[in-house]
């Protein structure tokens, strides 16, 4: 199946063990980035890289990300997939999926995931606006606040498959274990 048209990714499928997670929102004016501590457990605003018109591998937005992989020494990177509250695709998700696409190939063999997305960037600005901080003007604050959302989302999913000893699916219990 082509990986643009299937839904998002789960954590633990081919986990890459311990190491820090890149976590991106893609916008179409700007990208939140967000990244995790070596153990995987907090997420944390990085910055927000301008949208790029160039489309090719070696545009300035697919460089500074690949950049900020081989700085922080990613593991895997995840890409929120925004999709509608029913689970349907829209012009959104077709540009994060071609963005994931274009970025997949520049950080080969860095794996490149799509996570499930919905209201991370509508939660995000609430949580900022019920802080103080007002939206007007702070759009790259929200959209690096998304990437945390989407990569702290992924992080919390990771911690219950990796401790219930999920390997994409099938549980493995401790020997002896009932």
């Amino acid at each position: 199946m082509d990986h643009a048209e299937q839904g998002p990714d789960r954590p633990g499928v081919d986990d890459p063990g311990r190491g820090r997670r890149i976590g991106i929102d893609v916008g179409s004016v700007r990208i939140g980035v967000a990244s995790s501590d070596p153990d995987g457990i907090l997420a944390t605003p990085v910055e927000t890289v301008p949208r790029s018109k160039e489309r090719g591998p070696d545009a300035p937005d697919i460089r500074r990300i690949a950049d900020i992989v081989e700085e922080y020494e990613a593991v895997e990177v995840i890409v929120g997939l925004p999709q509608t509250l029913r689970g349907e695709r829209g012009k959104a998700a077709s540009i994060a999926t071609v963005f994931a696409k274009r970025l997949r190939r520049k950080v080969d063999p860095v794996p490149v995931r799509m996570a499930d997305e919905r209201l991370t960037t509508v939660t995000a600005a609430r949580a900022l606006r019920e802080s103080g901080v007002s939206a007007r003007g702070q759009r790259p604050v929200i959209d690096q606040a998304a990437a945390v959302a989407i990569l702290q989302g992924w992080l919390d999913e990771r911690s219950r498959s990796v401790n219930a000893g999920d390997s994409g699916g099938d549980v493995q219990l401790p020997e002896g274990g009932q």
